[in-house]
């Protein structure tokens, strides 16, 4: 029996963040990306599974950062419009996303904790071809 348990307390879990070690490959590291269907909802049930805390807020939706991601896979089934795709695995008509995940992660700002969807998530959620309606301005 634990200390707290002695006490009558019993802790949640803890979560564990994971520190990157550097990587031994010599290229670009291969990473999830973040595509058109983040755009204007901005669910982060994402952002609670990811233990190395690689995900970028923008004003209206979520990057990955390459340099961050650890490939482990855990945000994918947590993104409820399907946006998360391994970079080899990215639709054509959305190959752009994965330079914009890059630069973009360079300049906003990391999101650690679950917050509330866009107000209009649940309108836009099924809306196709939306990349016109991307703010590239970081969350505040």
């Amino acid at each position: 029996m634990g200390e707290h348990e002695r006490q009558g307390r019993v802790e949640a879990p803890r979560r564990y963040r994971i520190t990157r070690l550097p990587s031994p490959r010599k290229e670009s590291p291969l990473a999830f990306v973040v595509a058109e269907p983040c755009i204007k909802c901005k669910f982060t049930d994402c952002v609670d599974a990811c233990p190395v805390d690689c995900f970028k807020e923008g004003e209206d939706m979520l990057v990955i950062d390459p340099e961050g991601c650890i490939d482990c896979q855990a945000c994918v089934p947590e993104c409820p419009v399907g946006a998360i795709f391994y970079q080899d695995d990215l639709p054509p008509r959305w190959a752009h996303f994965l330079e914009l995940n890059r630069r973009l992660a360079q300049d906003w700002p990391t999101i650690t904790d679950v917050q509330p969807p866009l107000p209009d998530a649940e309108r836009y959620r099924d809306v196709q071809d939306k990349h016109h309606l991307l703010s590239e301005r970081p969350a505040t």
